[in-house]
């Protein structure tokens, strides 16, 4: 474009229709012009207006525009757009000039945001400049023209928008009250607060119900979060997870007791009121400059759970009714997090409480192996799992290793774990084999699922609990007599055997179907174990992660237990610390035992051919043996027990019969014979001549029993060994 075509700046009293408006200002009352009532429209009209020539000069503005650059008409002729701009600029027109070169060259309409301070606004407000092409009627581009709206209320609300759909992905993101809070904070600083501190009520830290906020003020509070734009958060004289208190008088507890937020501008008054209440905090006050405060009570389902704090003293202008709207937003959203946190904290700490007090603390000390456990719950919002171990002494001086794992988490799967545990140890306490053992505990499963599903859907069982059951689990016995185990697992890893020279296997046991599917059969497989092996029990949650292959687990806890070591405490250390995944999904339950064996010097052994007449030379060998490990004093009362079990065995079993003692933590005499009838006590008359062998071993010993073998059946007989 040539100079010469552009329109020249003529003086008003040049041009008749500007001495015409002149003539009208002045009070003639004739009939406007048409071009008099349109310098009238162009100078009144609302919007901010601008004429620019071919060189992006400005060349005139009406009143609005003055108004919105906060400078007069003839400051601003002849300058460029982004030179006309108020003072204070903040993300305004310094790029502007680009696009007025691209509409003077290409005659096309563009818009533009700016944000200007206008002058007396402590707000920065938005605009949308919309720069379009002023043309000839040839259609030639002859200057361009600036018209602006002020779109700050809808920016406003779009930038609430905006924040609150950060919030929605920001808070909450755990089910840790701590870390809610802390988010909290973190979003208030980051947006519009220069400082913000979460005081929530001490209960609902610890997951407890919230109790109503006392009109006294006296509750407790704890500090969960605080965040400033200033790092380390000088601001604050509480530190991260004090206790205090506020008293009713003060800012908080007012804001407390009406349950609404309250926007203060800090003056003298005010200071004095948080004076009155901790005078450190005043002077904190005071030190940074704090000019403007925002109380907003944290309420969820119509409990007050704790106390949002926000401040400014580094932004200059002080909190609005927008900025307490948006805060009431975060509070209320954050709210409701932190109960459904403070929820699932009060639940998962019952759950592990009820975890922990079915878990065994220490396995009872015994012969048969040692022993040392972990149990390490999820690392997720999932809540607490049904993982369990247990190590139960059995008769003969064997012992059961149990691990198992229940299906699903919460409370409902720490309950079932329970009664799982429960039923395994009631029957190992009549030594069903390995096989037997879980086939009757999938009856069991499968009953406790159609309990359940009866409940949720009626008599049929065919409710929607159907199938909410269901479990793993690896059970196994080892014998320190013989040095054999025997294992059968439901749907479970199989167990890592260690042996002492250094060698580590997975064994390889027949796996059977889950808990709760029923019909299928398990499988037992008997194995020799050397002395001083170590058996590893685990669940899946230890070898198994999202982020990894399963194999590599099981490679790292062959590894670890390469080297188990002597202390057993210790090599459960080690293996958590190889195999354990980055972040925990699942349960997790370690069961290490070191297998011992009882040799000839604690067991002395005889077949006994069918006489009766052996009866006195039993109890003959069986005093003898005592005598030689010096237990003289059980003699009288192990004599009458051998004397008892062996004639039962004679008068109601079947040849070959045995007679067993073991000196292990107890005195234990079993005799066994091929019959397959279970014995039980009777009750004798008076003139009876029999009847009453059982009921003597019973009053004469810590517990008796039977159980049945792949031969026959053993009776047996414990008790206590002399002191000393």
């Amino acid at each position: 474009m040539d100079s010469e075509d552009a329109p020249a700046v003529v003086p008003a009293a040049a041009v008749p229709e500007q001495a015409d408006a002149v003539r009208d200002r002045a009070g003639d009352n004739s009939a406007p012009s048409t071009a008099v009532l349109k310098q009238w429209a162009l100078d009144q009209i609302p919007l901010p207006m601008a004429l620019f020539d071919h060189r992006a000069r400005a060349i005139a503005v009406n009143a609005a525009m003055e108004r919105a650059m906060g400078r007069p008409e003839r400051d601003l002729l002849g300058l460029r757009l982004s030179e006309s701009g108020p003072d204070r600029l903040v993300q305004g027109l310094e790029h502007v000039d680009a696009v007025v070169e691209r509409v003077l060259r290409d005659g096309a309409s563009v818009p533009y945001e700016a944000y200007l301070r206008p002058p007396g606004e402590s707000r920065d407000h938005a605009w949308l400049l919309n720069l379009y092409p002023v043309k000839d009627a040839d259609g030639r581009v002859r200057a361009m023209s600036v018209a602006g709206v002020d779109t700050t209320e809808q920016y406003r609300a779009r930038r609430r928008l905006g924040v609150l759909n950060e919030v929605g992905l920001r808070i909450g993101t755990t089910l840790d009250v701590a870390r809610t809070a802390d988010e909290l904070a973190q979003v208030s600083t980051e947006h519009f607060a220069d400082f913000a501190v979460v005081d929530l009520l001490d209960a609902v830290v610890r997951g407890e119900e919230a109790d109503p906020v006392p009109p006294s003020g006296d509750a407790v509070f704890r500090r969960s979060a605080q965040r400033s734009v200033i790092e380390g958060c000088p601001e604050s004289v509480i530190p991260l997870g004090g206790l205090h208190t506020y008293t009713a008088h003060s800012p908080p507890g007012r804001a407390l007791g009406t349950g609404q937020a309250a926007r203060y501008t800090v003056d003298d008054a005010h200071v004095r009121w948080w004076a009155a209440d901790a005078p450190d905090r005043a002077h904190s006050m005071t030190r940074h400059g704090m000019h403007s405060k925002l109380l907003v009570p944290l309420t969820a389902r119509g409990v007050t759970l704790g106390l949002l704090i926000l401040a400014r003293h580094r932004t200059p202008e002080p909190f609005g009714e927008d900025d307490q709207f948006l805060a009431e937003e975060l509070a209320s959203r954050a709210a409701l997090c932190v109960d459904n946190a403070r929820r699932y904290t009060r639940e998962r700490a019952n759950a592990l409480a009820l975890q922990h007090s079915l878990l065994p603390h220490r396995a009872p000390r015994q012969a048969a192996v040692e022993s040392a456990s972990r149990y390490l719950p999820a690392h997720s919002r999932a809540g607490v799992g049904g993982d369990w171990f247990d190590v139960i002494p059995l008769s003969g001086a064997r012992v059961a290793l149990v691990v198992g794992d229940v299906v699903g988490h919460g409370l409902q799967a720490s309950a079932t774990m329970g009664r799982l545990r429960t039923a395994v140890r009631t029957l190992a306490d009549v030594d069903l084999a390995p096989d037997e053992l879980l086939t009757q505990l999938d009856d069991l499963v499968l009953r406790l699922d159609r309990e359940e599903a009866a409940a949720n859907g009626g008599p049929s069982g065919q409710g929607e609990g159907a199938g909410e059951f269901g479990a793993t689990c690896l059970y196994a016995v080892y014998d320190p007599v013989s040095r054999r185990c025997g294992i059968a697992r439901a749907g479970h890893p199989p167990p890592a055997l260690a042996t002492p020279d250094g060698r580590v296997e997975f064994l390889d046991i027949p796996v059977g179907p889950p808990l709760g599917l029923g019909g299928l059969p398990f499988e037992v497989t008997e194995f020799d174990v050397p002395e001083g092996s170590v058996l590893a029990l685990y669940t899946d949650g230890l070898v198994e992660a999202p982020d990894r292959d399963p194999n590599a687990g099981y490679e790292l806890m062959r590894a670890a237990l390469a080297d188990a070591g002597p202390a057993l405490e210790d090599a459960c250390d080690r293996v958590l610390r190889a195999v354990l995944p980055g972040r925990r999904t699942d349960d997790i339950a370690l069961l290490l035992a070191r297998t011992r064996g009882l040799d000839a010097d604690h067991v002395a052994t005889w077949d006994l051919p069918s006489d009766p007449a052996i009866v006195s030379r039993a109890r003959a060998l069986a005093g003898a043996q005592l005598a030689d490990w010096g237990l003289e004093d059980a003699a009288f009362v192990t004599e009458m027990v051998v004397s008892e079990l062996v004639t039962n065995a004679l008068r109601y079993g079947s040849p070959p019969v045995r007679l067993r003692l073991i000196r292990d933590q107890t005195l234990i005499c079993e005799v066994s014979d091929a019959g397959s009838a279970a014995p039980h006590l009777r009750r004798a008359r008076v003139y009876d001549e029999g009847g009453r062998g059982l009921l003597i071993v019973a009053q004469l010993t810590e517990r008796w029993g039977s159980r049945h073998t792949g031969a026959g059946k053993t009776i047996w007989a414990e008790q206590a060994l002399p002191p000393g």
